[in-house]
Order: structure tokens, then sequence, then C-alpha cells
């Protein structure tokens, strides 16, 4: 089978070539393993093959255009991209399901779309919000438009005042009975709609978000289909006042924007009205679940979770290559310059965020399967999963962002000086991964949200009440079970990892019903025990993370895969848990006791499991079977000529394609002759 990177030149680097050589495994079975099987894989390296083959222009000097150029330029790529896929699509499945609105948005496409895309936004959301809000009709009436692409729209929730706070959004949609329409309006400055992905320039329709009033009375937070710019001028209609909202530290062309509403009238029927309803007469119907309104923002934690492990596995992937090329500093005098990848304190800054990109993976697996499990349940109507679904992606999506972005910026400066450079790709990574920090919801506040559910799970578990699958490890000990014994075996590090957060979540209920008992309001006490809630949540998330680390590594799959591979999965799990104990070894020593000689052999542990990673580490990133057009990197291509390729890109610079600088005659040298 063809690798993904069909486009590598004659010329491998050496070192690589030596690294690749001496891995344990077959890099192949960690490919198709990692992308489900090998006919996933093939699917995604014959849809990479048809979109990158006449891609010749450099990423990083698209970065040289100016931000108008940028905007336009994306437009073209993207459209470039939903046509070819639509393409595929007709010769591969013609009459099939229409599958490439779900890839215009997957991580197989990043690299035709380096400056981001101003539709994403449209085929994650947007068309998700009509199919699981809207009724069958609204579906048939303009939610097909939508993901036929007829019509440019995107989902519009923020605000310029509110993000994740969503009871507080100000935009105001109150109903008028006398025309069965709803009037839309954003009361004040803070109320504008602010960030929606392509709202600024390319969206004449969005589904909005905003507060629902009948006869002046609040009814909650509503979702509303509404046309913005004229389909054939693209004007702003009337009442609109829409833009984008400027440079930012990435997305350059996503083309997020700006909408303010002055008495905007839309039908009745433009609500999206699957569960909540508006009748003709103003009768309010309750929707039968108010956390309903917000299932595509459950989807959505899904998507950033799987998203953000990705994005950490590619600069994973750049930093170990560039660390088997790059040679420096003998560790022994007289010696030859080694692989950096031979120091142990390089080993350190690469292979836990290899691990913690996997685990990640195998994370957002399990709570995808949770997700269209709970789908299923509610078309079913019966909503027992969601508060495990919400709080599940709550913690997920914060850890995992938060994890991404330190440990993407870990791995930029395991790049040295290179790491810097636009041409090595990590700015755009961790950019990427910075916003995701925030949107989707804030990640303090997520935490904040399963630090409460977390309240009600212990009071369930001491009154000897059924708990969520998630929360069920808090049973044992609030009903007085001990910890037992310290052994260090895997099984043991994660029940230490979950006992540790049952006594984190036993502390933080502890101190708030004292607050409650100081006379503290109920939020009041809440607030103050923020910071408890958040540690208690942090250390929910990680027990489940190395939970699901383990069950993937050792249960019943194991047998369909090679002692090899197996071993390579076990010391990465072996790594896993061994560097998040150490990380959280504060916690468990308040409610477990670990001798001088086992602390001792948790650091014996970590360096040998280094060690062993070592020679495979070049594989296993291989194994990630990224493009060198997704990586877009001149430190982490598969070739691995990092010096002849940066060399290159920077003699392409605009300002070195003349020896001599316009401003040296009209600024420089008048300067120097002035004589001062």
């Amino acid at each position: 089978m063809p690798t993904s990177t069909s486009m590598i030149p004659a010329r491998v680097n050496p070192d690589l070539e030596k690294e690749r050589r001496s891995a344990s495994f077959n890099v192949e079975e960690f490919q198709c393993w990692w992308y489900g099987g090998a006919d996933k894989l093939k699917q995604k390296r014959e849809i990479q093959q048809e979109l990158f083959k006449d891609m010749t222009e450099q990423n990083t000097l698209l970065l040289y255009k100016s931000h108008e150029e940028i905007s336009e330029i994306a437009i073209k790529q993207v459209l470039e991209v939903a046509k070819k896929l639509r393409a595929m699509q007709a010769r591969n499945n013609p009459g099939g399901n229409d599958i490439w609105p779900k890839l215009f948005s997957s991580s197989w496409v990043w690299g035709a779309m380096p400056l981001g895309n101003p539709f994403g936004v449209q085929f994650s959301m947007m068309v998700d919000a009509i199919k699981t809000q809207g009724t069958d009709e609204q579906w048939e009436r303009f939610g097909k438009r939508v993901e036929n692409f007829e019509i440019c729209g995107t989902y519009a929730q923020t605000e310029l005042g509110h993000g994740t706070f969503l009871r507080g959004l100000e935009t105001r949609a109150d109903y008028d009975r006398t025309t069965e329409e709803f009037v839309l309006n954003s009361p004040k400055l803070s109320a504008y709609k602010w960030w929606p992905g392509g709202l600024g320039h390319c969206s004449n329709y969005c589904v909005l978000v905003a507060q629902l009033y009948i006869d002046n009375k609040p009814k909650g937070v509503q979702m509303f289909f509404v046309q913005l710019r004229d389909e054939e001028t693209h004007m702003p209609l009337p009442g609109i006042d829409i833009g984008e909202i400027g440079h930012k530290m990435g997305f350059f062309g996503v083309n997020n924007g700006f909408l303010g509403l002055k008495n905007v009238r839309i039908p009745r029927t433009n609500m999206l009205m699957r569960n909540a309803k508006v009748q003709p007469d103003g009768t309010f119907v309750k929707s039968p679940i108010s956390v309903l309104t917000y299932f595509t923002m459950l989807m959505m934690r899904c998507v950033v979770t799987q998203d953000n492990a990705i994005l950490l596995a590619m600069s994973a992937t750049i930093a170990t290559r560039y660390s088997a090329v790059r040679r420096q500093s003998p560790i022994n005098p007289n010696e030859r310059e080694p692989q950096i990848i031979d120091h142990v304190t390089q080993q350190m800054k690469l292979f836990p965020e290899i691990a913690t990109a996997i685990a990640y993976q195998l994370c957002a697996n399990s709570l995808w399967t949770l997700y269209d499990e709970t789908y299923v349940d509610i078309e079913r109507g019966d909503y027992r999963r969601l508060p495990e679904l919400h709080n599940l992606s709550c913690a997920l999506k914060a850890l995992c962002t938060t994890d991404a972005k330190e440990g993407a910026e870990r791995l930029r400066l395991a790049c040295g000086g290179h790491g810097y450079l636009t041409s090595s790709n990590m700015n755009w990574i961790t950019s990427f991964i910075a916003a995701a920090c925030s949107y989707e919801g804030e990640n303090t506040v997520l935490l904040l949200q399963v630090g409460r559910f977390l309240m009600k799970s212990w009071r369930a578990a001491i009154e000897g009440k059924p708990l969520t699958p998630t929360a069920s490890y808090l049973a044992g000990p609030a009903q007085g079970t001990a910890f037992g014994k310290w052994t260090g075996d895997w099984e043991n590090i994660v029940r230490a990892l979950q006992y540790a957060a049952t006594n984190k979540v036993h502390s933080a209920f502890k101190n708030m019903s004292l607050r409650r008992k100081q006379g503290q309001t109920k939020a009041e006490a809440a607030n103050n025990t923020g910071l408890e809630l958040i540690q208690a949540a942090e250390l929910h998330g990680r027990s489940f993370i190395a939970a699901t680390f383990l069950a993937h590594v050792t249960g019943p799959a194991a047998a369909e895969r090679s002692a090899a591979f197996n071993r390579v999965l076990e010391n990465l799990l072996e790594l896993y848990l061994g560097h998040t104990t150490l990380r959280h070894l504060s916690a468990i020593l308040q409610c477990i006791s670990l001798s001088e000689a086992e602390l001792g052999a948790l650091q014996t542990r970590l360096e040998t499991v280094l060690k062993k990673l070592r020679p495979d580490a070049v594989a296993i990133v291989d194994g990630f079977d990224f493009h060198d057009r997704t990586l877009s990197s001149v430190l982490g291509s598969y070739a691995g000529n990092v010096y002849e390729s940066l060399f290159a890109l920077a003699k392409q610079s605009p300002l070195n394609q003349q020896p001599v600088p316009k401003s040296f005659h009209t600024i420089l040298k008048p300067f120097l002759k002035s004589n001062l």
C-alpha cells in the first residue's frame, strides 16, 4: 500500500532512514490501527492524493500576502476542495450517501486549506443544528440548501459581551402574533454577535441563537434561521450590520465576523422547532429537556477533542523527525555530535506528548461512541445519558485543549530557534490549539460545570444512589472503602488516580457544605469553592483518560494485534501513566502512602520507558501517517531535508527578490547621509 507521503523526494535524510530501519514494529499496522482499519487508511490516502496532487505553492509563502489577499485565497482553496470532494463522491459512490460535507470539515483535508475554512462552521455546526433542532419540514425547506452549499451560512451564538454563559446572551427575538413573525434585535453593543467563522463577508444566512420573548416574557434561548444578505447582490439586508472582526493570531482566512440586528423580521416558521415550539397564537411549548438546545455544542466538543489530539500528534511528528535529523552537543567529549533525540531531556519533551496525543485520540473515539448512542436514545425520547455526555465532553474538551496547547509549545521549544520560524508551521498549530481553549466553552467554566456534576454525584454516592458510569468509582470510597496497598501496576495506578480524584471531590463537597452552613448562598459557596472544584474536575478527567488508555491497550482487541505492536502500545501506556502519576503526585500523596523507595521506582520506570521508546520514536510518529501537505513544515517532512528546505524557503522571501530593498534608497541611505 502506498504511503501518504508519495511526494517524497529521491533523497531521504540518512538519520531518518536509519531510524525507520531500526523500528521494532510494522508501521503499517500502527497506521491501520490509528485510522480505524485498512479501508479507512486507504480512503484517507486516496482523498489526500486527489486534493494535494496539483498544489505547488508553499503554505508559508501565503503569509506574505495582504489580509485581503489571504481572505480571497482561502475562499478559492476551500471551494476547490469542495469541488474535488464532490467529484470524488460522484465517481466513487454515485447515488449513495452524500459524505462530502463531513469530509469538508475533516482533518484529512486541512493541508488543502492552510489558511483555514471560512465555511467550516457551516458544515460542522450549522448543518447539524438544523438537522437536530429543526423539523423535517425545515430541513427540506432550508437545511438541504445549506448542506448542498447552495447558500453560505454560519452558526451565530457568541456575542461581544457573552460567550460560554449562554443564558446571558442578549440578542432578542420578540414574537409578534399579529404578523406571525419574530422581531430580532441587538439591544446594545454587547449583544452584537462576535466570532462566528465565515460571518464577516462569506455568509448570507445564519442559525441565530437568541433569547425568545413572548409578550415581553423570556422563554429561554432558541435558534432561528435568518437571512443576512441578498442571494444575488450579497448586500446586507435592511437592519443587518455585518462585517469581519479583524486580524487574529491564527485562522487567517476564516473570516470571523460581527452581526448586529435592528428590527429584522423573520417568519414564525424560521424558529427551529423540533423540540421547543411557538404556536401561531403565541403559545409556547417547552422542549422536553432544555439541554437539547445545546446538543450541537456537545457535538462540537467531541470534534474539538479529536481535532486537538490530531494537532498535538502533528506537533509531535514535526519535533520528533527534526530531533532525529538535528545533531548537537556531544554527550561524550571527542565524539561526534549526536542526534538531539539521544539526549534524555529531549526525549522527555517529545515522548510524553506522543503518548498524550494517542491517549486523547482513544478518548475521543469513546466520546464519539457515547455521542452516537445518546443521539439514538434521544430519538426514542430517552434523555438519561445526556448528563454523562455533557460532563464527559466538558472535561475532555477542557483537558485536551489545555494539554495540547502546553504540549505543542513544549514541542516548539524542542525545535530550538528554528521552531520560531513560520516555516516550521508550529505557529499555525499552536495558534489553532490556543483558540480551541476558548471556543465551544471556555476551559475554566467547563471544568467548573464538571465540578458541580461531581458534587451531585458525591451526594448520590454517600446516599447509595445510582451513579453515571464515569462517576461510578466514587461509590466505594463514599461508603468507606479504602484504597488498599500501592503496587504500582497499571490498574493500581488508575485506581490511585480515581482515589485521588475522590479525595478532591470529597474535600470540595465538605468545604462547600461548610460555606452553606456559614450562611453563604449556593452560588456564593460554589464560587468560593471554585479552586477545589476545578482540581476535582481535572483529576476526574485524568482518571477517565488513564482508564480509557488502559482498556484500549490491554482489552480484548490486543489479541488482534501483533506482539511487537502491542509492546509499543504498552510502552506508551507505561509512559503516560507514569508521567501522569508524577505530575499529580501531590494529590495522590494526600490520600495514599508511598515510601521513598516506591517514589524512586516511579522515576526509574519513567527513565526506563524513555529508553525503550527511543528506537521506535520516528516510526511511531510515521504511524500517524500525516501527509507532508498536512504538516506543511520544513522541519517535519518525511524526507527530513531540514537545512536545504529552510534555506530554499528563506530565499523565496519577498525581501530577497532584489539585492537592495527600496527602503535603503528612500529611508536608510538619506538617514546615513544626514550627518547626525
